[in-house]
């Protein structure tokens, strides 16, 4: 049998023009979209085959220009540029409804010498608003062909498929732009010390000021006193506005709108989403909506999973032999990630309303109306990208502030996005509200739904201050201005929105649980053994919980947690929570089970009714209170700070953040605590 070639291609094109759909229906992939700039923050890839040739597609960063003002777009440009060789040609993105933005991009990767392939994205959306384009008319204008697609009904993919295998990359022989006359001295000066293989490389270095993403200066090595004083950013600017008048030409004669078109539903919602008052409102009735049902249609499904891991719990313990493995197993581990399975259905209930916000379009509007709101604080619109995927992981949300161009409004999104509410802390405040909240309601909202939606505003509050705060001390001169497309309103994709859901679920819940698989042994190894009780023992085993080695650790920290209004073993929680926060509910199930009477009994109704030897309620108004606060605030995720730390390449921004975190958190818990006891 004949072995499959393989191709290698690009996905290009500036952000939210369908670029991450168009890569899903070609690889089959589940790469999460989004309707505002910066979903995708690195390159990703995937394959397919076709007609026994295999096609690695390679999804780059959306960027406008191929002068990068961002992280990510730096991404996109030296990808481009350096591995050029290795893939056979650019399927070029471009959004039936911004033609003119996105085609300056295109005429410059022409200009590079690149082959490219186009692709027309949502042409139904042009339609709906009056716009028809003469696609043939179009086509000849560039001198490439064009496929028109609908990534999201799999229209087109299949030519787009056809048109790769076919190798029907066009590699234009006639520059788009002419350089400058003024600067022709200088170009040729380039061409002929640095070996480019075409004018507009040259330009393009001159135009970054950078010999094509290497740090040395080009001004230097041209040694000219006039190419000295040549301004990059000028150039950059020079070029933008003479593509913009050669793209005019172009489209004047290929786009056709029907006047005096009737205003589209899109039009008449964001006169209320995006109103500098009744928008903020609608956001804040959409967060209670979203807090309501987390609670109120989670409520069954968690029920049944309580159910069958206390079900699970006595079977094990009932059929394994009687031992330390019987232990382990009803006590120890089934308990533990029961704990944290039991938080799924509210995890992914959060994730299926925040992935069809984004589909259909509102996001895009939420980044829009925050923009104004955050400028005081030191950010900008752009910062509510991460500070919104903060609420499902941080990780991803600091990655995403690559999209941020400038570098100071970055760090304090970088530095402040923790204190956003993430799914891990989910679990925690649920079982924590659960404890000291009763089941009523205001207007039929859940006084615990808005307990639950008053801890993500907090953090929110709090980022704000935070960063608010921290401008004062990060010095940079720059002024940025939000500038963004907000797309058409869409009818979200119900059912891979689901499909995402339950991908993402079942990664909270594998990823959590190896964690817990592997506390709960530790747990349980250091709760089963103490110190020896009888002259000949090394170790006593199955001792009684309160004379375990792990009582012994956790009174030992007890000193410094009481002030907060915590027992030893809320302190063993917190410890091990420092490797993800969501494992304080595992540990704390362990714990519960270890000491139980009653097996059957759920993990929260033994927490409600344990005591302190005073008599005094462990999980009092007071400490939940107290634990809410301290979760909000402290900075207990390792992960988390790794990826800070990559992101900021510096161990003194990294260990700030902790610091100035974990001391926030402990000084608002004691103060709380303090008041309410």
């Amino acid at each position: 049998m004949q072995a499959n070639k393989k191709k290698q291609i690009l996905l290009v094109g500036n952000p939210n023009v369908g670029k991450s759909t168009v890569f899903n229906a070609l690889c089959n992939k589940k790469q999460k979209t989004g309707n505002y700039a910066g979903v995708t923050v690195a390159s990703h890839s995937g394959n397919y085959a076709y007609k026994n040739e295999d096609v690695e597609v390679i999804d780059l960063p959306g960027s406008y220009s191929v002068y990068p003002s961002s992280e990510d777009e730096a991404i996109f440009s030296k990808y481009l540029i350096d591995e050029q060789k290795n893939y056979a040609g650019v399927v070029y993105i471009l959004e039936a409804l911004s033609l003119k933005r996105g085609l300056l991009l295109f005429q410059q990767i022409q200009d590079l010498g690149i082959p490219m392939i186009l692709i027309v994205n949502q042409i139904d959306q042009a339609e709906r608003r009056g716009i028809t384009i003469d696609i043939q008319k179009f086509s000849e204008a560039l001198g490439i062909k064009i496929i028109q697609t609908n990534a999201k009904e799999q229209i087109g993919i299949n030519e787009v498929r056809e048109a790769v295998f076919n190798s029907e990359f066009v590699k234009t022989d006639k520059a788009s732009f002419e350089t400058p006359g003024e600067h022709k001295d200088f170009i040729q000066k380039l061409i002929s010390q640095k070996g480019f293989d075409n004018e507009y490389k040259a330009w393009m270095s001159l135009s970054m000021g950078t010999d094509l993403g290497k740090l040395e200066n080009v001004m230097d090595q041209i040694n000219d006193s006039q190419a000295k004083s040549l301004v990059p950013k000028r150039l950059q600017v020079q070029e933008t506005v003479r593509r913009y008048q050669n793209v005019d030409k172009i489209l004047e004669n290929v786009i056709s709108k029907k006047p005096q078109f009737k205003e589209l539903l899109t039009e008449k919602l964001d006169k209320v989403l995006v109103h500098k008052f009744w928008g903020y409102v609608v956001f804040l009735l959409i967060l209670l909506i979203i807090f309501q049902s987390v609670f109120f249609l989670a409520e069954y499904p968690m029920n049944w999973i309580e159910e069958l891991f206390s079900w699970l719990s006595t079977f094990t313990s009932e059929h394994l032999p009687e031992g330390p493995i019987n232990s382990l197993v009803s006590n120890g581990i089934v308990p533990g990630i029961g704990g944290i399975v039991v938080f799924a259905p509210q995890i992914g209930i959060l994730l299926y309303f925040l992935y069809l916000l984004e589909d259909s379009g509102y996001m895009a509007r939420v980044v829009f109306l925050m923009d104004r709101l955050l400028r005081p604080f030191g950010l900008n619109g752009k910062s509510i990208v991460p500070l919104v995927s903060g609420t499902a992981c941080a990780i991803p949300a600091v990655i995403s502030t690559r999209n941020i161009e400038n570098v100071k409004e970055r760090l304090l999104t970088i530095l402040v996005t923790p204190f956003m509410t993430c799914s891990a802390r989910l679990p925690v405040y649920s079982i924590i509200i659960g404890l000291i909240i009763s089941e009523g309601s205001f207007l039929g909202i859940k006084y615990k739904a808005l307990v639950l939606m008053g801890m993500y505003l907090l953090g929110f509050l709090v980022a704000l201050f935070s960063a608010a705060i921290l401008k004062r001390f990060i010095k940079d001169k720059g002024k940025t201005y939000l500038v963004m497309d907000l797309p058409a309103y869409k009818k979200p994709l119900f059912g891979y929105d689901f499909k995402m859901v339950l991908g993402k679920v079942w990664d909270f819940i594998t990823g959590a649980g190896k964690i817990i698989f592997i506390v709960s042994i530790i747990i349980w190894v250091l709760s089963y053994f103490g110190p020896k009780q009888q002259p000949n023992e090394f170790v006593a085993s199955n001792v009684e919980l309160d004379h375990s080695y792990l009582a012994k650790m956790g009174k030992g920290i007890e000193p410094m947690i009481a002030p907060l209004g915590y027992d030893w073993k809320m302190g063993v929680g917190i410890l091990t929570s420092f490797v993800a926060r969501e494992v304080f509910v595992g540990t704390m199930s362990t714990l519960y089970s270890l000491e139980d009477d009653a097996p059957e009994e759920k993990v929260i109704d033994k927490m409600r009714r344990d005591v302190k030897p005073n008599g005094e309620k462990v999980f009092s108004f007071a400490t939940g209170i107290s634990v809410l606060l301290f979760y909000a605030f402290a900075m207990q995720c390792i992960s988390t700070l790794a990826v800070v730390y990559r992101e900021t390449k510096s161990w003194k921004w990294t260990g700030f953040q902790v610091a100035m975190m974990t001391g926030l958190a402990y000084f608002v818990s004691m103060i709380v605590y303090q008041i309410l006891k």
